[in-house]
């Protein structure tokens, strides 16, 4: 029996295995509208046997894009750009998710094959906002640090993007706190420096995301799961650690949190990360044993027997692919044919092939 293919019960929903394609900018949009390419690329990892296939960061407004080619859900027409991409992925037995984010100060730059640093405002770009005006490096921009009323702006473009995922006919929504972008920003100390109650205390920073997992899981339906993806550390001193990670995993199976996907970094430049297979895994299996939630593992998992370890180990209830998935959009079929497991069904149309 193969633990990496055992169906996995959120909510309502039945996964049908443990592979979860991971959420990955293709910074292939125009204004925010999704295209063919979102639809290939989805779509054929539908095909290849993943149980979730996540949609990259698409963010909640206009200014909370990474770069102008990200996708979004900040307006009602993005809605009817999405559904054929999600209608496909469901008739291929997929569950279509999307990842809800906002970037920060980190918004507002290059598609990275075209260069670096800050796109200005007269090439198409924006000034970004952040937690406090404090910019990520010398290559962004220094961002206005949010008022009470723009706190607010970001709560309800969380809750009214959630709206539009559901009508886009997601059936998962994944709330982007991690990798340096807004939510994450808030919860550090390195990029949080405010002295009202959005600062200060790790109560008061993790205000801004406790706001916005309430306000998302009031608008999505009781039958459907929510997840939140956080950078477990920053990898630098003085930041947001592990055991941080771990009281606000806490609080997100308060706020009706249903699996918590655990990655690391990405708030500050300078960090010594030790990249290397599976070395976010062990954030992911704390966060499960010490706060009761469901929690994702992902970063340099990189082949089937390594995702059914971790998996049967239970270190992890779910392993969330990215490069691995990029290079084999057929990952779960192969890994499922490594694992001596049963093959999983495939079109009709490949059924000559396998």
């Amino acid at each position: 029996m193969s633990h990496l293919f055992t169906p996995l019960r959120q909510r309502s929903l039945e996964l049908r295995n443990r592979v979860v394609l991971s959420p990955m900018c293709q910074y292939s949009a125009t204004d925010g509208f999704p295209n063919d390419w979102h639809l290939v690329h989805l779509g054929s990892r539908a095909v290849g046997g993943a149980a979730v296939v996540m949609a990259e960061a698409s963010a909640v407004s206009p200014e909370g894009r990474i770069s102008p080619a990200d996708t979004g859900l900040w307006q009602d027409g993005h809605t009817a750009a999405w559904k054929p991409i999600t209608r496909f992925i469901d008739a291929r037995g997929a569950v279509p998710a999307v990842q809800l984010a906002h970037a920060g100060r980190k918004a507002s730059t290059r598609v990275p094959w075209v260069g670096r640093g800050r796109v200005p405002p007269e090439d198409g770009g924006w000034t970004p906002v952040g937690p406090s005006p404090l910019p990520f490096d010398d290559d962004h921009a220094t961002p206005n640090a949010l008022d009470a009323a723009g706190i607010r702006k970001v709560v309800d473009d969380f809750a009214a993007a959630a709206d539009r995922a559901l009508e886009a006919g997601f059936k998962l929504v994944e709330i982007h706190a991690a990798h340096g972008y807004l939510l994450h920003q808030f919860l550090s100390p390195l990029a949080n420096h405010r002295d009202d109650e959005y600062g200060g205390s790790r109560a008061n920073r993790m205000r801004l995301v406790r706001e916005v997992m309430e306000a998302v899981r009031r608008r999505w339906p009781d039958e459907l799961p929510v997840w939140l993806r956080i950078s477990a550390t920053d990898w630098a001193e003085g930041g947001w650690g592990e055991e941080d990670s771990v009281e606000l995993a806490r609080l997100a199976r308060g706020c009706g949190i249903d699996l918590v996907d655990v990655s690391s970094g990405g708030l500050v430049p300078q960090a010594e990360i030790p990249v290397g297979p599976g070395y976010q895994v062990p954030f992911a299996e704390r966060i499960r044993r010490e706060a009761g939630i469901a929690t994702g593992a992902v970063g340099l998992v990189l082949d089937a027997a390594q995702a059914e370890r971790l998996v049967a180990d239970g270190r992890a209830d779910v392993v969330l692919l990215g490069r691995a998935m990029l290079r084999d959009p057929y990952f779960p079929q192969h890994a499922a044919r490594a694992l001596d497991r049963e093959e999983l069904p495939v079109p009709v149309q490949y059924e000559r092939a396998w």
